[in-house]
């Protein structure tokens, strides 16, 4: 098959015409690949393609190309088989094949995943961050990067009220390292001599453990990866609200110091990934005093509603836990990843990693040492993720995203109450953000005879490439759930959701007539 014919049967077009002679430098070096002209030349090419790309206002889902159909074409690309192509052509047919075949984040079809459309600006920043190249773990190597990440530590403790200059902030790739990155302090916290000696040096004593509810998984990675073992994870209890159990918290860190565990540490999560509940912090921070425990709060997903003078009590008790994280990428709409890690005790912020390194550390500090980042954060090389976030900030303040937040979680209440009205949908939960679990169950359903009745419902609706929602098990059975991430969405296109459900779930009935009732 050639170029175009691969490229065509995923409905990317090429045109092919005869190639321009390159110019190459002495000893082989192509130096016009770094002429600014040609960047704006390509820039401007780009730019009209993504602005024609965020005009489209259609309901268009994931389209799920053939992942070998796609291979072919990507290598395909690298050749000249097929038909000789020049440079522009080729780089025009890559971006198109990379629109295409993505999940479309900017469409009012898009309610399945907790990452985001990004706000334009964000990508322009994010343009400027690849050119410059200023890895920021260091002061020496990006200036403005590191003063900025001090000012929003500053912006953000406006609604978190430590004492300036007592707690820290660092930014992480991602609320996966920043979790791992808080539970490594807390262990080097409770027990100083694992650093340097491993768990070996707790042999004879209780064996360390982690208390969770219902966490993310990469709690159980970072478990697993700090030596650990998932096997010493205590779960908490959860209600029906999908929130940790307060009445049974103690009885279950009293069984488990009976088992010979010794918890050291409560993770709990403001904004679950399963239904977006927010556990009691206020109280979990209470029995964490108590138990001498340290408290980190996964708020990756539900964090930034600190912004929201509407939701930000949701969060309460915020300020007393140890260590609590939140993804900007994800309910504050920028590109990922951009990890907000927050310490109380700004001197356990050091705690996670304990290195000597003459190339990059310096043995005597000073103002510019001051604000480097590396001795707090597991990336030396880290790209300058607080950039997208202060320069939005700094141009519309805290509105932007309090407003955008404020609608996307009104909007999942008012997808509630339209489940509500509708006999043939059963919602799980009152949603606390803005995530909805929910089952479309006709009369025509016998579910113990079609178990996997909304997966396949999700799986169709993948396929047909209009709507992308996702799927998740609540008490081992499977439900809808979307995430309402889009400012464009309203009422009516989450009704337009739920009449292609039913079209959809009748069909699949209809292909299994022996199962139904």
């Amino acid at each position: 098959m050639y170029l175009t014919d691969n490229l065509e049967s995923i409905g990317v077009s090429l045109e092919t015409s005869e190639p321009k002679p390159s110019i190459d430098q002495p000893g082989g070096l192509d130096l016009d690949v770094f002429d600014p002209q040609l960047f704006r030349k390509n820039a401007e090419m780009v730019i009209s393609k993504l602005e024609e790309y965020l005009a489209d206002s259609s309901i268009r889902g994931l389209s799920l190309t053939n992942p070998y159909i796609l291979l072919q074409a990507a290598k395909d690309l690298m050749t000249s088989e097929g038909g000789v192509v020049t440079v522009e052509e080729k780089l025009a047919a890559i971006i198109d094949l990379y629109i295409k075949t993505g999940i479309q984040v900017h469409s009012p079809g898009y309610m399945g995943r907790q990452f985001s459309g990004v706000i334009p600006l964000a990508a322009v920043i994010d343009l400027i961050s690849s050119t410059v190249n200023q890895p920021s773990s260091f002061y020496e190597a990006a200036q403005l990067p590191n003063v900025v990440e001090r000012i929003m530590a500053d912006e953000f403790n406006q609604f978190i009220g430590w004492e300036r200059d007592s707690f820290a902030m660092v930014t992480t790739s991602g609320g996966s390292l920043a979790s791992l990155t808080a539970l490594l302090a807390a262990r080097n916290d409770k027990f100083p001599r694992i650093w340097s000696e491993g768990i070996l040096a707790l042999e004879g004593q209780p064996r360390p453990a982690i208390a969770v509810g219902d966490a993310h998984y990469s709690i159980s990675r970072a478990v697993g990866i700090m030596g650990i073992g998932e096997d010493q994870i205590v779960r908490l209890p959860i209600n029906q609200k999908n929130q940790i159990c307060i009445d049974k918290v103690r009885p279950t860190l009293e069984a488990a110091e009976k088992r010979g565990l010794k918890v050291f540490c409560l993770v709990a999560s403001a904004g679950t990934t399963t239904m977006g509940a927010f556990d009691p912090i206020d109280e979990l921070a209470a029995i964490a005093q108590e138990k001498n425990l340290w408290l980190h709060i996964d708020g990756a997903h539900g964090g930034s509603l600190l912004v929201s003078d509407q939701l930000r009590h949701k969060l309460k008790g915020i300020e007393k836990a140890d260590s609590f994280i939140l993804d900007a990428h994800k309910m504050m709409f920028l590109p990922a990843a951009c990890t907000l890690l927050f310490y109380r005790n700004k001197p356990k912020s050091y705690g996670a990693f304990r290195q000597n390194a003459s190339y990059v550390f310096e043995k005597k500090p000073d103002i510019y040492t001051e604000f480097d980042s590396a001795e707090q954060n597991f990336e030396c090389t880290k790209r300058p993720l607080i950039m997208n976030l202060w320069v939005l900030w700094t141009l519309y303040g805290k509105a932007l995203f309090a407003s955008k937040i404020d609608y996307l979680c009104q909007l999942t209440l008012q997808a509630y109450e339209i489940l509500n009205d509708e006999p043939d949908f059963q919602t799980l939960h009152q949603p606390e953000a803005n995530i909805l679990c929910f089952r479309y169950l006709p009369v025509n359903l016998r579910e113990s005879a079609f178990p996997d009745f909304q997966v396949a419902i999700r799986n169709r609706i993948r396929e047909g490439g209009k709507f992308f929602i996702s799927k998740v098990d609540i008490e081992g059975k499977g439900c809808l759930r979307v995430v309402f991430m889009n400012h464009q969405i309203d009422g009516d296109r989450f009704r337009t959701l739920l009449r292609e459900i039913r079209k959809i779930g009748q069909e699949l009935l209809k292909e299994s007539k022996p199962i139904h009732s």
